[in-house]
């Protein structure tokens, strides 16, 4: 199972940037621990950070047919980007959009998420860690959509 992980806007600054906020971990750290997460299910990831919103819209568009599902956090974009939202409509894959910081603690315009009615869920305020219950919660959905599926075979070749 191959799951992407895009990362937008400033996150190459986490680490650096308002760590009040966002806290000490780089997006090198939070990468490394998920990607050990990852290899003791078996899952591959391949992660992915812009700053460039159409960069991040041809990442997604590339999702299409080679992975399984994606972890995305649009940082900024997630407030501004029909064309990222309209990208994950578009590939209509798994989707779990991940905040590093609690979207509604924050200011009103950070408040509203156009990326969200894209995604299969979303995981805001808990941090670095949220990365990983995005992944906990994506090997889920997957595994329903896995035995749906199974089930649906089944079902064609008893008929």
């Amino acid at each position: 199972m191959k799951i992407a992980v895009i990362q937008g806007p400033n996150l190459n600054m986490l680490g650096v940037r308002e760590q009040h906020i966002y806290g000490g971990m780089t997006l090198d750290q939070i990468h490394a621990q998920l990607k050990a997460t990852a290899d003791q299910s078996g899952i591959e990831l391949e992660f992915f950070q812009s700053n460039l919103e159409g960069e991040i819209v041809d990442k997604i568009q590339e999702c299409l047919g080679t992975v399984h599902g994606i972890i995305i956090n649009p940082a900024a974009y997630t407030h501004t980007s029909i064309a990222i939202r309209d990208a994950l409509a578009a590939v209509n894959l798994p989707t779990v959009e991940v905040h590093i910081s609690n979207l509604y603690k924050r200011e009103d315009f950070r408040q509203k998420s156009l990326t969200a009615a894209s995604s299969t869920g979303i995981i805001s305020g808990f941090g670095p860690f949220g990365y990983h219950l995005g992944l906990i919660a994506l090997m889920q959905v997957l595994n329903e959509i896995r035995t749906y599926q199974e089930e649906q075979s089944q079902g064609q070749e008893q008929e």
